[in-house]
């Protein structure tokens, strides 16, 4: 029970550290409520319009997860196929990487043509963000293991499909789930950026309109709760990862 609330506690203490910079910053130096409103008006501005927050969070949720879970849908497969085959990686690792230096924002615009106001394109831009971390930590992972390793396991006359379920996947677990964790905070990110640039649902419509109307207190409020989201969504990663490798080194308690 101590573990469990150990952490918590400090969660807690380092966010009330956080509002206490924040309030002391406004007051020191007078901040009017227009440009930087304190803690106090942007959580009364939470509280009196929770329900209109609450109804576009559930939006922007959906659009993260689906773009989430497209993403690793996508690349821990096709990380696998790089690895496994040579002719495949020279032939689809230079225009994955290439596609990657295009900035998202300026594909939005693109995807709303093709794709319309809905929520496709959001789910899009969520899963290209999200989608290259996913698979570049999944190939560092799957070549991490020592070759000694797989040497002994050829050596012993197990055949390749074994020797990657029983050796390459579980060595590689833990860089998949980092690169999950990076993912989770990006696909937030895609996700926003699609709501930015056309959008009538989702926090980043409500960010738009707030803003539009000088409504500091409101545009605080909402990124409290998207930042809240994003939270959620990385120690949700966290939470499988303790299940999925209980084993790892990184998953141990250690003793302080």
């Amino acid at each position: 029970m101590y573990a469990r609330i150990n952490p918590l506690l400090w969660t807690m203490g380092s966010f009330a550290i956080v509002f206490a910079v924040w309030e002391a910053i406004v007051w020191f130096f007078a901040m009017p409520q227009y440009l930087l409103p304190g803690p106090g008006p942007v959580f009364v501005s939470l509280a009196g319009n929770f329900a209109a927050i609450l109804s576009q969070t559930w939006w922007t949720a959906a659009t993260i997860l689906a773009g989430f879970i497209l993403a690793a849908a996508f690349a821990v497969p096709l990380a696998m196929v790089i690895v496994i085959s040579p002719l495949l990686e020279r032939l689809i690792y230079p225009p994955m990487v290439a596609t990657q230096s295009i900035p998202k924002i300026a594909l939005a615009p693109l995807f709303i043509v093709w794709f319309g106001f809905g929520v496709v394109p959001k789910v899009a831009v969520a899963f290209l963000i999200a989608f290259f971390p996913i698979v570049i930590d999944t190939i560092v992972g799957l070549r991490s293991i020592d070759p000694a390793m797989l040497q002994l396991a050829r050596s012993m006359g197990a055949p390749p499909y074994r020797i990657f379920l029983k050796m390459r996947l579980p060595h590689a677990l833990p860089a998949i789930f980092g690169g999950l964790k990076v993912a989770s905070s990006l696909a937030v990110v895609g996700a926003l950026t699609g709501e930015f640039v056309g959008s009538d649902k989702g926090l980043g419509y409500l960010l738009v309109q707030a803003a539009g109307n000088l409504n500091t207190a409101l545009l605080f409020a909402t990124l409290v709760v998207l930042s809240a989201l994003a939270m959620a969504f990385f120690y949700l990663i966290e939470v499988l990862e303790r299940i999925a490798i209980p084993w790892h080194a990184s998953q141990r308690t250690h003793p302080h």
